[in-house]
């Protein structure tokens, strides 16, 4: 029974594994560096390491445009993270 399932795991994966490496590939692997680092961009990690640095008041001061992007990527991600799939999974296993 286990190796029915992971023979179909296995023929699933290379049927998705060919197109995704093709693709990463035309975007110079940008799509495995924003899998393997949890959605984020290799901007936002630099931001990240930035903050942790300077501090948010004074990466305010450096540059608006870039911590009001900053703070809009966290503001999406941890809302739909944190209240949209709690809200759609309670709406889905209620009903």
């Amino acid at each position: 029974m286990k190796t029915e399932s992971l023979s179909t795991r296995t023929k699933i994966w290379e049927l998705i594994k060919v197109p995704f490496l093709a693709f990463d590939k035309k975007v110079d692997g940008a799509a495995t560096f924003f899998v393997k680092n949890y959605g984020k961009t290799r901007f936002m990690i630099a931001m990240s390491k930035k903050v942790q640095y300077l501090g948010i008041e004074k990466l305010w001061d450096k540059g608006p445009k870039a911590f009001i992007y900053f703070f809009l990527f966290y503001l999406v991600r941890d809302t739909i993270l944190y209240i949209v799939i709690p809200i759609l999974f309670a709406k889905a296993t209620t009903s």
